[in-house]
């Protein structure tokens, strides 16, 4: 079967561009390698998404999921090993291949982890990433920001306005934001910057109680109890497997703008694995919207 349009991704720029392509009557399968929903389902409450005062984000999967299979889409989990291209775009998987007249790359751009020991299962329960969706749930209590580029900056800038006290742990020993941001921060009174020093591990089995920092200097180790840590040490955009087809920038970003087009004809790119820079579940899915609309009147075109 030669489907109309082969979406690699499953989280919310990957099934909203299901959703408008089966709306359109176009055939649809949804490429997924690891969980439906993508990093939202990591958040244990959500607050951001419209029409919902509260909801996890494992919740607005399984909704968004449920909609896309009710309106015919297919689904199936597996990684993508290879794209190419041609009159009809094969996709391989480690499971089979797939042909479609259109791809989208919705594969999204995972948070890049310190890898220590138990830190995946703290995620969620004491480790954010993004302080607009989970700042609030840390009012009056204690955080660290793990980084200290521009995004780690914006992030304690948005945490020391909730938190009683925002701790800023980086690794150099210097601080690599921007200057209007660190001179921002250090007129912040309960920020804390922590420099020369980096986590050595997190304190708490089921829940996040504390981290131990170890100072690079002298290797002089500190427990410091927190509440909660946000990671801002980077992202790492999910486009390996596609270097040869579409154009990359220097961060392994997909090089596409606002109407989500590739240099290559017939594919096309959403969320976060995009260049762009608000990464929030809203613009994933305006994205997904866009990719749909503009893989749905390329996949028209042939016709004619």
């Amino acid at each position: 079967m030669i489907y109309d349009l082969i979406i690699i991704g499953g989280g919310p720029a990957g099934l909203t561009a299901a959703l408008y392509a089966r709306r359109a009557n176009k055939s649809v399968i949804v490429l997924e390698k690891a969980t439906f929903g993508g990093q939202i389902t990591f958040s244990p409450k959500v607050e951001n998404i419209p029409g919902f005062a509260s909801l996890s984000g494992n919740e607005f999967a399984e909704k968004l999921v449920e909609q896309v299979l009710l309106q015919g889409a297919e689904v199936d989990s597996c990684e993508v090993t290879e794209l190419r291209d041609g009159k009809t775009k094969t996709v391989v998987t480690d499971g089979g291949t797939y042909e479609g007249k259109a791809v989208i790359l919705a594969t999204g751009a995972r948070h890049r982890l310190l890898g220590l020991p138990h830190e995946e299962e703290l995620i969620g329960n004491g480790i954010s990433f993004c302080a607009v969706c989970d700042g609030a749930f840390f009012k009056d209590k204690k955080v660290a920001v793990i980084g200290g580029g521009n995004s780690a900056l914006q992030e304690a800038l948005l945490l020391a306005d909730l938190a009683a006290k925002v701790t800023v742990v980086q690794n150099l020993d210097f601080l690599t934001g921007e200057q209007k941001l660190r001179e921002a921060l250090s007129e912040k009174a309960n920020v804390e910057v922590i420099l020369g020093t980096v986590v050595d591990s997190y304190i708490g089995e089921n829940e996040l109680t504390g981290i131990r920092i170890r100072r690079e200097a002298d290797g002089t180790v500190t427990e410091l109890p927190l509440d909660g840590v946000f990671l801002a040490v980077g992202l790492v955009p999910q486009n390996e497997a596609f270097a040869d087809v579409i154009s990359l920038d220097g961060r392994g970003y997909a090089d596409a703008g606002e109407d989500c087009r590739t240099g290559t004809d017939g594919i096309f790119v959403a969320g976060d694995c995009r260049t762009k820079r608000i990464r929030q579940v809203t613009t994933a899915a305006a994205d997904g919207a866009i990719a749909a609309l503009a893989a749905c009147d390329y996949v028209d075109s042939l016709g004619k």
